[in-house]
């Protein structure tokens, strides 16, 4: 056992508070892409991957799930981090010596009010852990970076300003993933299965597979579609319920679902996370 959790991005990356706030025994692994993480686990150099999956802002992270049903991989837990925005800056340098901050794309919007106030110009980045390293090096008082604490801590930046974000709610879910499947019941708060299926091509397919979780009292959670090898005909979903798949309505909603669908593949049976309250 490696006892080592790979993620995607550099160190100090949102993905790798997830890792240490979920699996904090564990050393956290970086990797350039979503592949390498996968590719981590399966080949031994990390026994568990640390996978986004969705954004309350941004909503589902692109292409990841058209990774999870070919990664060999099994879902075996979640984890929720509360994305706080800083502004990180070496040593000795103040709020009214920035001029301009670096981050990702995505995190520079977030921060839009408090540039502003401040006369920042925003400097786009290809990772808001990659701005936090660049600074450090940069070793200059007019840049900054908006980046986790975590990322400030790994670089010997200063925090000059804490959650500057506009909007306070911006979580983004992970998935913990193994390459062993555990179906076993944990956790306080309910199980979740989560799964992909994809429906035959007869009229109101869709509808009569969901059908059966309605009558048998099955919540459902998550359901996202997407197309397969970019064709507009075959469309495969990704599906989240509340429940185990040994519960009884359970696997009466599970059998119709076989009814209408080619196929159905369990990516994962894990605990619902307390952060879904």
């Amino acid at each position: 056992m490696s006892n080592r959790i790979a993620f995607q991005g550099e160190p100090g990356a949102y993905s790798h508070e997830a890792c240490r706030n979920a699996r904090p025994t564990m050393e956290a692994l970086p990797c350039r892409t979503f592949e390498d993480v996968i590719e981590a686990v399966k080949s031994g150099a990390a026994d568990l991957a640390m996978l986004p999956v969705e954004n309350s802002t941004y909503g589902r992270v692109a292409d990841i799930h058209r990774l999870l049903p070919h990664s060999g991989l099994h879902i075996i837990d979640e984890a929720f981090v509360r994305v706080h925005i800083n502004l990180l800056a070496v040593p000795g340098a103040t709020l009214n010596d920035v001029t301009e901050a670096h981050s990702h794309l995505v995190l520079l919007p977030q921060c839009a009010g408090f540039l502003k106030q401040h006369n920042i110009r925003g400097r786009v980045s290809p990772d808001n852990a990659r701005a936090a390293r660049e600074v450090a090096e940069a070793n200059d008082i007019h840049s900054a970076a908006l980046a986790s604490e975590l990322a400030g801590e790994i670089y010997g930046l200063h925090v000059l300003a804490r959650h500057i974000e506009d909007q306070g709610n911006n979580t983004t879910r992970f998935l913990v993933m193994s390459p062993t499947a555990d179906e076993s019941r944990r956790g306080k708060q309910g199980m979740i299965t989560s799964f992909v299926f994809q429906v035959r091509n007869i009229p109101a397919a869709l509808y009569k597979a969901m059908g059966g979780f309605a009558t048998n009292g099955v919540n459902m959670i998550k359901l996202e579609s997407y197309m397969v090898d970019g064709s507009f005909t075959a469309t495969r979903f990704y599906a989240d319920i509340e429940g185990h798949p040994d519960d009884a309505n359970v696997q009466l909603a599970m059998d119709e679902l076989g009814y209408f669908t080619t196929n159905v593949e369990i990516l994962g049976v894990y605990p619902a996370a307390r952060e879904r309250g």
